[in-house]
């Protein structure tokens, strides 16, 4: 989760775009040829980064350390390399280190320069656009060297290649020297160390998880390969190896589920140059979680190869059970999302040629690769379940009873369909709805409990602020299918309210909130409540997230008062502060401190000062910046096995902030 900053403070408005362009027309300004700039060399880079790595905040900051991470894991990809060693500098740098071969220091035929000085100064410039130095690759548009390069205050490259350190340097981009030869090597590979710009990024600081998190996915992804990472001013440090690769991944995954068969299932097969490996492993609970990958990149939609793994899947499955008459006693068809219920697996193909959408690689569109992994997982996995007839066995019981649940979960959803519930047509009693119908103007609050919702809703601005009372605890869902999802009391009106459905139903374009607020109380009770609400939105609503649309209401901990002066704290840092200053240089005679336990012990005229007034309350944007991490922890932490979740309660106990006692 990251701090979101109170909004209204940082919006242009439209009215105020409308002007600037009604002054422009009014002194006469003509589009002409004149007026066509053309930006050379990295001068675009600099001018739009968000074009290239997305935006200019945390993650695109981090991007700059997978582009030039990926240069490495092609090496690897290529038998080239089996080390990587990333350091996050004290100065604020970082340093990327590889055994590979290392950027070819030969002056370039075409361009008159050393090729390290073309590959870090000029776009689409690379050796993956043919097959010759790479047969796959993850960066293939020749880019990610050189735009690092032009979003950094300084760069500096080192080749040890032919028994020579080379050595050149850049700053924002432009080459100080040319390449030179600075002292002897024993050994090939490539460093860069690069300090991002803070003339171009919000943040220059790089977080040790987020980075840790990438490079032991790509160690996964990549077994065998051995990936350090160390922060100097912490002194922390991880090393990532997995021989087992995939499997170890998967294993990782399923950390916190009770596994229905105790190895994962492990395919590989190749075919026309394209390779596929799939992990696989069934749980006891209910939730897919797939995991697709595009030689090395994470392609989050999906694609052909999702695609073809899981008709594979299905296809492959019906047919072992209708072999062996393990279906002789059901009366409904199994469907595709009967055999993915429970699932954990990751699908990792490596094509020549791939086809993304964009730059930033989100879906794979190779047409032929559905056909190639769909007949090559299917023929390993038919070999497998006839190999293994017990797990077989137990996989298609699963799937048997996942598809009855399904069928509850369907009438369950013809009841409240009749009911008007889940299309919107009667909204819940308790929900004190806004004026607006405008979903970008309004916002919800889900509040704690019947008291605090009538502060609420005595506090907020009825034109474009809605409350929802929610009482009691909400169903932990990472524990329970759809259909009794379906039949709680306790999430039917929230998903009423929001209207965009759940499972069959779920559209999200009819959204009725711009902004999904959960206010809870500052104590344990509330905590567990902030945790169920977001296990609940993460499984069933994962769009309200990934499109920024949930936030965490912060209400302080404390009131500080002397007198008529009053100040509220958020923290017990903050408080300490407020004490100081209105002590001032006197003594602390009458200065009183009120630790709010919930939100009912604020009137409206306080809830709305501290907590719903958009111009200066603070919100907190809950952020999904790897969803791998978050599939895991919400596993860990809210799913059946009880010996995971306490080994990490052991291990970060000391880490824990207000703590309620």
């Amino acid at each position: 989760m990251s701090e979101a900053a109170k909004g209204s403070a940082q919006e242009i408005s439209q009215d105020n775009l409308e002007q600037s362009t009604t002054d422009g027309q009014r002194e006469g300004i003509e589009y002409t040829s004149d007026a066509i700039q053309v930006l050379k060399g990295l001068e675009g880079v600099r001018r739009r980064p968000a074009m290239y790595i997305g935006d200019t905040a945390p993650t695109g900051l981090h991007e700059l350390v997978k582009e030039i991470v990926n240069n490495s894991v092609d090496e690897a990809m290529a038998g080239r390399c089996s080390r990587i060693d990333v350091t996050l500098q004290s100065n604020g740098s970082v340093l990327i280190v590889d055994d590979g071969h290392g950027i070819p220091v030969g002056i370039h035929p075409g361009e008159g320069k050393s090729g390290v000085e073309v590959v870090m100064t000029m776009l689409h410039a690379g050796g993956k656009f043919d097959k010759k130095a790479y047969q796959v690759s993850g960066g293939l548009h020749g880019v990610g060297a050189s735009v690092v390069n032009a979003l950094s205050e300084w760069l500096v490259v080192e080749v040890r290649q032919a028994g020579k350190v080379h050595h050149q340097r850049y700053n924002r981009g432009q080459p100080v020297a040319d390449l030179e030869v600075v002292g002897e090597a024993d050994s090939t590979g490539t460093s860069i160390e690069f300090k991002p710009d803070a003339e171009i990024f919000e943040t220059v600081e790089f977080s040790f998880e987020m980075v840790a998190h990438r490079l032991r996915e790509l160690a996964f992804l990549n077994r065998g390969l051995e990936i350090n990472i160390a922060e100097e001013a912490t002194g922390e440090s991880e090393t990532y190896l997995f021989e087992g690769g995939l499997v170890e991944f998967v294993s990782f995954l399923n950390e916190g589920r009770k596994a229905l068969h105790p190895e994962p299932i492990y395919l590989e097969g190749s075919r026309d140059d394209v390779s596929v490996e799939v992990a696989m492993q069934y749980n006891d609970g209910y939730q897919e979680s797939v995991f697709t990958y595009a030689n090395n990149i994470k392609t989050v939609d999906g694609g052909t190869h999702q695609v073809g793994f899981r008709a594979a899947l299905t296809a492959t499955i019906n047919a072992y059970a209708v072999r062996n008459e393990l279906l002789k006693s059901v009366k409904f068809a199994i469907s595709g999302e009967d055999t993915r219920e429970g699932l954990t697996a990751v699908v990792s193909v490596k094509v020549p040629e791939p086809q993304f959408e964009g730059q930033t690689k989100s879906k794979l569109g190779n047409s032929n690769v559905r056909g190639l992994t769909q007949s090559l997982t299917g023929e390993a996995l038919g070999m497998y379940l006839e190999e293994n007839p017990d797990v077989a066995k137990r996989i298609v019981g699963k799937i048997v009873e996942a598809g009855r649940a399904r069928e509850a979960a369907r009438k369950a959803r013809e009841l409240t369909r009749r009911k008007g519930i889940l299309d919107g047509g009667s909204l819940p009693g308790k929900l004190a709805d806004c004026a607006t119908r405008d979903p970008e103007e309004s916002e919800i609050f889900l509040v704690e409990g019947d008291s605090a919702g009538g502060s609420a809703a005595q506090a907020r601005d009825q034109q474009f602020q809605a409350v929802l009372p929610m009482f009691g605890k909400p169903l932990n869902v990472e524990k329970t299918r759809i259909d009794r999802v379906l039949g709680n009391d306790k999430l039917i009106p929230l998903i009423t309210a929001l209207g965009i459905g759940i499972g069959e139903e779920y559209d999200f374009e009819r959204l009725r909130y711009g902004k999904v607020i959960i206010m809870a109380d500052a104590d344990v009770d509330g905590s567990h409540i902030r945790i169920l609400l977001l296990t609940f939105f993460f499984r069933y609503m994962r769009d309200l997230i990934a499109n920024g649309k949930l936030y965490l209401a912060q209400p302080p901990l404390f009131l500080v008062r002397r007198g008529k002066t009053e100040m509220y704290a958020f923290d017990e840092a903050e408080r300490d502060r407020n004490v100081a200053e209105i002590r001032g240089d006197g003594d602390g005679r009458g200065i009183m401190v009120q630790r709010y336990k919930g939100l009912g012990e604020m009137n409206p005229e306080q809830l709305w000062e501290t907590t719903m007034d958009p111009a200066r309350r603070t919100l907190l944007l809950v952020a999904m910046e790897d969803v791998v991490e978050a599939e895991h922890m919400f596993t860990l932490l809210m799913g059946e096995q009880v010996e995971p979740r306490r080994q990490f309660i052991e291990q970060h106990a000391l880490e824990v902030k207000n703590l309620d006692i």
